[in-house]
């Protein structure tokens, strides 16, 4: 299994292509995610972590990028701050913002699909709440939220957004060989 560590910064992991703009130790490319396209052919890796990247970056053109180079069957594993987290405005590097809905834009059937020329079959959310001590109701909040694509949007929506969720996990699946054959 082939896999990308995408702006690794000081998270290197063995066995993985560590890809960021700095040339850190343990970086495998540097690259700026904001240059397309990305030094790596069509196909070529069965998962892409980017943990707290994609809030820096343009998104369209790297999450088209990112599909270009992901094997068909393969996963995109997505970590950032939820529009409600204090971190989502406190780093001024930040350019996009995320709900549990942003990704939906890049899923097959989606009613507004036409607008991009690319789209990921399966897309998985879940919001995520601050667990320290004494914080319980979070806990209970989070199962509560991520029930249903239905109880996400009402929270979004609503007074409960006080109490602030710390970031969305997404986890974006490109469609298999023979899925993509039978369309």
């Amino acid at each position: 299994m082939k896999k990308l560590n995408l702006g690794c910064g000081n998270d290197i992991r063995t066995g993985w292509t560590n890809l960021d703009r700095v040339k850190l130790p343990g970086v495998d490319v540097v690259h700026d995610l904001n240059i397309t396209p990305l030094p790596f052919p069509d196909e070529c890796f069965n998962f892409i972590l980017c943990k707290d990247i994609l809030e820096h970056v343009d998104l369209i053109p790297l999450l088209r990028e990112l599909h270009r180079i992901l094997l068909p069957g393969g996963a995109l594993s997505v970590q950032v701050p939820h529009f409600t987290s204090k971190n989502a405005y406190s780093d001024p590097t930040h350019v996009n913002y995320f709900t549990a809905q942003t990704f939906k834009y890049f899923s097959e059937g989606h009613s507004r699909s036409y607008y991009f020329d690319f789209s990921f079959s399966a897309i998985d959310v879940h919001i995520c709440f601050e667990n320290r001590l004494g914080y319980v109701y979070n806990r209970i909040l989070e199962r509560l939220v991520n029930s249903s694509d239905k109880s996400r949007n009402y929270y979004e929506g609503s007074p409960l957004r006080v109490f602030p969720a710390t970031n969305l996990k997404i986890v974006l699946t490109k469609a298999s060989k023979g899925a993509i054959e039978k369309s």
